[in-house]
């Protein structure tokens, strides 16, 4: 734990000017990554080749991390936390694909409504007992699972040589960790960044020939949707789905707040929980009105904050402030589209690697198995996702449509297993989660 005599700048200490520039950039280039991943990823699995509504959904994108940044350090937990989209969000988006664009966003409207409403009315301490460790560690498993389909799909869509796309994601990915391994301070935080524009020249360089723009991974590419909020359409099944996405990321919101809190010593730490759940649950809500997923405090910051002694909350003012101006130049967002797919593949692949060796550290930090029944717990569910991950396309042609978007999403269906495991069929007498 690092002590706020040991930092340089303290949660409520403001940085002189030059400092606060320099530490806003950072914190910047650190939120940046998260941001172009799952913003191109979603923008081209939406709208295929129309560049166009690619170019507005990752402004939108932009603006509202921007604009929620900005609350959440303002209003919000005023904690030096980075904010970027919700992966659990993008896994359920995944999940429910074969809905129409109007009913993904209006449940994932709903969702952030739900999620703010939580926060007021205190079921975040009822919450805290259901969702147990084991609980928690199979979710942070699920969702490098309930990913595995996409991963593929970048990686190999339009591969003339798909012995060479092999090979590229293999290498790529283990350069990666390789940086991540030997590089220290900003340049560790920056691991992505330097990653994708290296991937990037390397492609264009060993495949001379014009990388053109992927085609859509759903059956809606080319919409052209360019109006600035969705018309809601409302979708039962899509909407319990994202309820429970819902739940999922109020437990990392959690988890996130409480690990940078107490690394710094922040004072009032229930209510600093209770207004970065609310605010949170709202940004996502306004993102689903916007057409654009949502978003979720990163749990990365300590281990920055651990490098540059800087806890400080003021120059995520200079971040949020840039993300804005980010929106409102499509010059920039058009350079993040020349990102090739099989580029996105590998930092995708990447980060859930990372997400799992979390969820490994997690589970031995917290004695998450300690009986066979316990690995049976989370086993299960594991199984159970990839088995609808990768299931025939047949299989949920015949699902009756109202719970298709339940049944054929991976993540809830493992969700509701550890739920089913935890507390029914292998009970625990240790149900109360270490936060």
């Amino acid at each position: 734990m690092t002590h706020e005599n040991s930092m340089r700048y303290n949660l409520e200490d403001k940085p002189r000017f030059l400092p606060m520039i320099l530490y806003g950039l950072q914190w910047l280039v650190v939120t940046v990554p998260a941001l172009i991943v799952m913003g191109l990823v979603l923008a081209k699995l939406h709208y295929g080749t129309d560049e166009l509504a690619q170019s507005i959904y990752m402004q939108k994108m932009f603006a509202i991390l921007g604009v929620t940044l900005l609350t959440q350090i303002l209003f919000g937990h005023k904690l030096p936390l980075v904010v970027g989209p919700a992966s659990v969000l993008l896994v359920g988006i995944l999940a429910t694909i074969s809905s129409s664009i109007p009913a993904i966003y209006t449940a994932i409207m709903i969702g952030g409504l739900a999620m703010a409403a939580m926060a007021v009315s205190g079921i975040l301490k009822v919450m805290q007992k259901v969702f147990t460790i084991r609980i928690i560690v199979t979710i942070m498993f699920l969702i490098p699972i309930t990913l595995s389909p996409t991963i593929i799909k970048l990686s190999f869509q339009d591969a003339a040589n798909p012995l060479f796309n092999l090979g590229f994601v293999l290498i790529a990915t283990l350069l990666l960790i390789l940086l991540n391994r030997f590089l220290q301070g900003i340049w560790k935080s920056t691991t992505l960044i330097w990653g994708i524009v290296l991937a990037s020249l390397a492609v264009y360089w060993l495949r001379p020939v014009p990388v053109q723009a992927i085609a859509s991974l759903s059956s809606e590419a080319g919409l052209g949707m360019h109006a600035l909020f969705i018309k809601p359409e409302f979708d039962f099944g899509v909407i319990f789905a994202f309820l429970f996405c819902a739940i999922a990321i109020l437990i990392a919101e959690v988890g996130s707040i409480q690990a940078v809190g107490r690394m710094i010593g922040a004072d009032q730490m229930e209510k600093r929980t209770k207004r970065g759940v609310f605010f949170s649950g709202l940004s996502s809500a306004v993102s689903g009105l916007f057409g654009v997923i949502g978003s979720t405090d990163f749990s990365l910051s300590p281990g920055i904050i651990a490098a540059t002694r800087s806890a400080s909350r003021f120059p995520f003012i200079i971040s949020g402030f840039l993300l804005i101006v980010c929106a409102f130049l499509p010059s920039v967002i058009e350079v993040l589209l020349l990102i090739p797919n099989v580029v996105m593949g590998v930092v995708l692949l990447y980060v859930m690697t990372t997400q799992f060796a979390a969820g490994f550290q997690m589970s031995t930090q917290q004695k998450a198995i300690s009986t066979f029944n316990d690995g049976v717990v989370i086993g299960l569910p594991l199984m159970v996702a990839l088995l609808i991950s990768f299931a025939p396309v047949e299989v949920g042609q015949h699902i009756p449509s109202i719970i298709r978007p339940l049944l054929g999403n991976s993540l809830v269906m493992g969700i509701v297993m550890v739920l089913l495991l935890e507390h029914l069929i292998l009970p625990s007498r240790a149900l109360a989660t270490k936060q």
